[in-house]
């Protein structure tokens, strides 16, 4: 079931993780020549630019923990990227429970402004418990952390548009407020983007009544399903549409085995203090939501090898079973891939050369099918 039928015609979109955290996007001793710092990423970004990406992500971490023992802060590193790249729209993660909605606005319609209209936010509500309290910031439960990120997005929307912005929530209050310049208003996006995440009833809930974007955990085809129909009945009730992202961990290789030889590897050489440490956090995370469906909830050993489970996903293989594999992700209603990688620099370019173009000659040969 997708939240618009009518977008399986669209082109699919395609993110990547920005690795501005040490220690890549495995929890693993394997080589990753993949760095952390930032002209590493500022060269990343372009070369992904310039091999199909749509946007990137970069991640929202403050301290170190599970592998990751350098991070660089997610706003300030993504409005670095989006001055140094010239297509590619750049979202920052960010806590509802660390930012005043209106200084975040302000900051996002800033840059929204040096980036002619690229700037986006993906609005996280929140796992990492023992981050937040050694911050000094208050903990909520599972359902009011989403409370706090709906009432933020509402609050940022408000006063991003309205001349006299008024807002009162339970969180957060807004009075009389006028703030210029806006964001940017151009055509199809008057507005900068809005993601967030989530598993639960509550996440799927709130993303249909109030996000642009959802992103799912990796899963299989048939496992996002119900995810998406959840986003999409929430969505329709609103009286809006929702698009879909789902991340994925690719490993594209000359040979299938090969592949899954380097995706063995990988997990054979997990740390498995980390990954126990890992899956501890997020297992409460997950235990904590009122229909136990929450984030990483069944994931097992080898699923937090990845920190979002994109190894379920399956994008592992030759360039055109990972194509192949892609689409049969975009007739379920999946719009973009957030992709994860060993080796960043050199597979994004890969992706470019060798699996992108299968999937534009798969999804042709659709739409003609299709009239």
């Amino acid at each position: 079931m997708s939240t618009n039928p009518a977008r399986t015609t669209e082109p699919l979109q395609f993110a990547y993780w920005v690795p501005n955290v040490s220690g890549g996007l495995v929890i693993s001793d394997i080589e990753q020549r993949t760095g952390w710092d930032y002209d590493y990423n500022k060269r990343l970004a372009q070369t992904a630019e310039a091999n199909g990406f749509d946007y990137a992500l970069t991640q929202v971490r403050y301290t170190a923990s599970y592998g990751a023992a350098y991070q660089h802060e997610a706003t300030s590193f993504s409005l670095a990227l989006l001055l140094a790249t010239e297509r590619l729209k750049v979202i920052s993660a960010v806590h509802p429970y660390m930012w005043h909605p209106g200084v975040l606005a302000k900051f996002i319609a800033t840059a929204d402004h040096l980036s002619n209209g690229r700037a986006a936010i993906n609005v996280v509500s929140g796992w990492f418990k023992d981050e937040a309290t050694n911050m000094g910031v208050r903990w909520l439960e599972h359902g009011e952390r989403y409370r706090m990120a709906e009432e933020f997005i509402a609050y940022v929307r408000e006063i991003w548009t309205a001349d006299d912005a008024q807002f009162r929530g339970d969180f957060f209050q807004l009075r009389d407020f006028d703030m210029k310049p806006k964001p940017l208003d151009l055509p199809g996006r008057p507005l900068p983007e809005i993601f967030q995440g989530g598993n639960s009833a509550v996440a799927q809930g709130m993303a249909g009544r109030v996000s642009d974007w959802y992103f799912a955990n990796g899963n299989t085809p048939d496992g996002i399903a119900e995810q998406i129909a959840g986003v999409g009945s929430s969505a329709a009730a609103a009286g809006r549409t929702v698009k879909i992202g789902v991340n994925g961990f690719m490993v594209a290789r000359d040979t299938e085995a090969e592949a899954h030889a380097t995706l063995e590897e990988i997990i054979a050489k997990a740390n498995p203090e980390a990954v126990q440490g890992f899956g501890d956090a997020v297992k409460q995370a997950g235990q904590s939501t009122g229909d136990k469906k929450g984030m990483w909830q069944d994931s097992d050993f080898r699923d937090l090898v990845q920190y979002n489970d994109g190894f379920r996903t399956g994008l592992v293989g030759t360039p055109e079973q990972v194509a192949h594999r892609m689409l049969e992700f975009k007739r379920r209603g999946v719009d973009l891939f957030l992709l994860g990688f060993l080796h960043f620099q050199e597979e994004v370019e890969h992706f470019g050369q060798h699996v992108l173009p299968i999937v534009r000659e798969l999804e042709a040969a659709e739409r003609k099918s299709a009239a």
